[in-house]
């Protein structure tokens, strides 16, 4: 296996010593060094701990030798597009709370601002978080194995009001959901 830890790391620009420090408990850019150059053995309790300060799930981390994956090649700044120093492998976007479950949709015909083809990555969390997710896009479990997807528009109490995406549909109300989840990250073919 190969570590990935320097790519995930600059991808998200931080510094040797800026991932040191938000590892815990804090250790050395020397450490972090050793540990994305293969000089030091990486554990799993060292792959919870720089997992846990880039933000990503561990397993992300490390990949197969022979792993086909896409690789950043360009960026755009300020001043157009430009060819990065290096390519390198492009991650998977990470939402925050990376340590939520993520859930997604797959919108088979277009409804609202959504169109065929479209993937919605979600983020569950649970009802302590539910107030400050009003006004966005939501999937709340029904009875049934069933769900409600679309703007979260009103929380009371313990009662959720979604308002569907599609033209002219009325809103859902589902009582006492045990979770529900967030869009998060919309991913659509050009």
């Amino acid at each position: 296996m190969i570590n990935r830890i320097r790519d995930i790391r600059r991808q998200k620009g931080l510094t040797l010593a800026e991932v040191a420090l938000r590892c815990h408990p804090p250790t050395t850019a020397q450490t972090i060094g050793r540990l994305e150059t293969g000089m030091r053995s990486l554990s799993l309790l060292w792959m919870n701990r720089i997992a846990a300060a880039l933000d990503v799930d561990p397993q992300m981390l490390v990949k197969a030798e022979n792993g086909s994956t896409p690789t950043l090649i360009a960026r755009i700044g300020p001043s157009g597009i430009e060819a990065m120093a290096r390519p390198v492998e492009a991650v998977i976007p990470i939402v925050p709370g990376g340590e939520a479950k993520l859930v997604v949709v797959a919108v088979e015909s277009s409804a609202g601002e959504y169109r065929t083809g479209d993937q919605i990555w979600l983020r569950q969390i649970g009802p302590d978080d539910f107030p400050r997710v009003l006004n966005r896009d939501v999937l709340v479990p029904r009875p049934g194995g069933r769900y409600a997807f679309g703007r979260m528009i009103d929380r009371d109490g313990e009662r959720i009001a979604v308002l569907p995406p599609g033209i002219g549909q009325r809103q859902v109300v589902i009582d006492r959901p045990s979770w529900l989840a967030v869009a998060e990250m919309l991913v659509r073919r050009l």
